[in-house]
């Protein structure tokens, strides 16, 4: 008898209650106080200024600074995951090296690379590339891996591997890569603006002046314009444009602001900072400094990594469940099903809203207005995650083939949709586990003591050595996550169920996810 057939039948139904209870489970552990003097006198506040917004605050350089980050991080991104794809699946080191990049958030990045570059365009342009280049590189593998090989296979066999990927390969899903990138820069003018909160001069960079200073008028105007941009992507951001926005990006970037030389304060980097300080002194082949190096990487783990990996659990598990909640509740302000044209668009337009909006910006506000706990980061995660699913099962709602004598109403919810659609909302819970799990992390840089909590210390004491470590756990904190949420995909096999979008609509669906993994699976058959 196999492993796998030892192991209890996974249902749809254990795996919610294991996830609920697990979610129960971690309450009591989380802080969930509102430590705010006067949080309803802010609100109000907050609430006069989205009402009230001052456009006359924009800080154009700032926006064009924005655009020209997420341009220049996203090409250079898919260029080397282009690259990288082509042996993604023959050379399993590429997919390590790949999962560990994507599994890094960019904040960190960007804190790591300030030590060597500052506050200049090539951190904000390498904080984006870094961790996009390994969700590229697997996106456009498992594009190649699915695209049709009858015209390769009609090439004569002499044809060089060059050829074969120039003129059978790559035009086959070409189309799907253009897509695919351009989505990817509406995720990476979202990531730019969460840079602006450590010191680069995007739009982020003003609105956390904005929220520090209570000037919400002023917030809600950049807002309104990053929203904007988000909106209209579609209309200056195209395959026939984009050469036109690289060049332009390049000469619209603001100036560097370093302290020293870039190749010295490399060489600094990668000679001492990085270098775990037992070894400093004595270097690798000394005895006395590996046992004085298990002590340091013992006493990380034990008093930081140990803890704050307890702390991101709790708070992802708590917004896990939240957002999936949250997504069976609003999915049908999503569906002409319920509403009918005119409602849909109104609740579609309510959700594109909300999941456009970054979970540390959202997080950001909220502590201003309920003080310092994991409540705003739960709230955060929640509505952001909770929004991006949703929006994907309305959508999937309108595409089921119900009965001429289908019920209606809270029956039509109970009875016909929500059961049809479970699987599939079990399948984007899964996906977005890993992404919650690595946005809560961040989180520490905003007071809550999760991982990043500890990471944004040693970067503040300059422990440059200790931050890597704790990164490095980081990373194996996420990919965990992820190797485990793929494995309960498969014991669900959700990727085996009958009901079937169109091929255009779960690319479309899956676009429209905000995740990589969404889109990967997006030529495979989903509910």
């Amino acid at each position: 008898m196999t492993r796998a057939a030892r192991l209890p039948r996974l249902t749809y139904g254990s795996a919610t209650v294991m996830f609920v209870l697990g979610a129960l489970a971690a309450i009591p552990f989380a802080d969930l106080t509102i430590t705010a003097l006067h949080p309803g006198a802010e609100f109000r506040r907050v609430l006069a200024g989205v009402l009230s917004p001052d456009f006359s605050a924009i800080e154009i350089r700032s926006v064009i600074w924005t655009v020209a980050f997420a341009v220049l991080g996203v090409a250079t991104a898919a260029s080397a995951g282009l690259a990288l794809a082509l042996v993604f699946d023959r050379v399993r080191t590429v997919r390590l090296v790949a999962a560990f990049l994507r599994s890094v958030h960019e904040i960190f990045w960007a804190l790591i690379l300030m030590q060597i570059t500052g506050l200049s365009p090539v951190t904000g342009i390498l904080a984006i590339a870094i961790p996009y280049t390994g969700i590229f590189a697997k996106v456009f593998a498992e594009f190649f891996e699915e695209a049709e090989r009858s015209a390769e296979n009609v090439l004569p066999h002499h044809t060089s591997a060059v050829s074969r990927f120039a003129f059978a390969r790559l035009p086959v899903v070409g189309q799907q890569i253009k897509t695919y990138t351009l989505y990817r820069l509406e995720c990476g003018m979202r990531s730019t603006l969460v840079l602006g909160f450590v010191g680069l001069p995007t739009i982020g960079f003003h609105l956390e002046s904005f929220f520090k200073e209570a000037h919400y008028a002023e917030a809600t105007a950049l807002l309104a314009c990053f929203y904007a941009l988000i909106a209209t992507r579609r209309l200056w951001a195209r395959a026939s444009t984009a050469p036109l926005l690289v060049i332009a990006s390049l000469f619209v970037l603001p100036e560097a602001s370093t302290n020293g030389s870039t190749w010295q304060n490399l060489a600094r980097f990668l000679g001492h900072d990085i270098v775990p300080a037992p070894f400093r002194n004595n270097g690798l082949w000394d005895g006395e400094s590996w046992t004085r190096f298990a002590a340091w990487a013992w006493r990380i783990t034990a008093h930081q990594i140990g803890p704050g990996t307890v702390r991101t659990l709790i708070l992802a598990q708590i917004a896990l469940i939240a957002a999936g909640v949250l997504a069976l509740v609003l999915y049908p302000i999503v569906s002409r099903r319920f509403l009918g044209r005119p409602g849909h668009y109104l609740g579609r337009a309510t959700l594109v809203i909300t999941r456009s909006t970054p979970e540390y910006m959202l997080a950001y506000l909220l502590l201003q207005l309920m003080g310092p706990s994991m409540l705003p980061a739960i709230i955060a995660l929640s509505l952001h995650n909770g929004a991006i699913i949703g929006y994907l099962l309305g959508r999937q709602a309108d595409q089921l083939r119900l009965r001429p004598d289908a019920p209606h109403g809270a029956n039509l919810y109970f009875y016909a949709t929500t059961p049809a659609l479970y699987g599939q909302f079990l399948a984007y819970l899964l996906y977005r586990w890993e992404l919650i799990l690595r946005e809560s992390g961040i989180f520490g840089i905003l007071g809550v003591k999760t991982l990043g909590y500890y990471v944004d210390a040693a970067i503040s004491e300059f422990k440059i050595d200790t931050a890597a470590f704790l990164i490095i756990g980081v990373a194996g904190l996420s990919m965990s996550v992820d190797a485990l949420s793929r494995q309960l995909r498969r014991r669900l096999r959700i990727e085996t169920m009958p009901v079937r979008l169109s091929a255009e609509d779960r690319v479309n669906s899956a676009r429209s996810a905000g995740s990589y993994r969404e889109a990967a699976d997006a030529q495979q058959p989903v509910v």
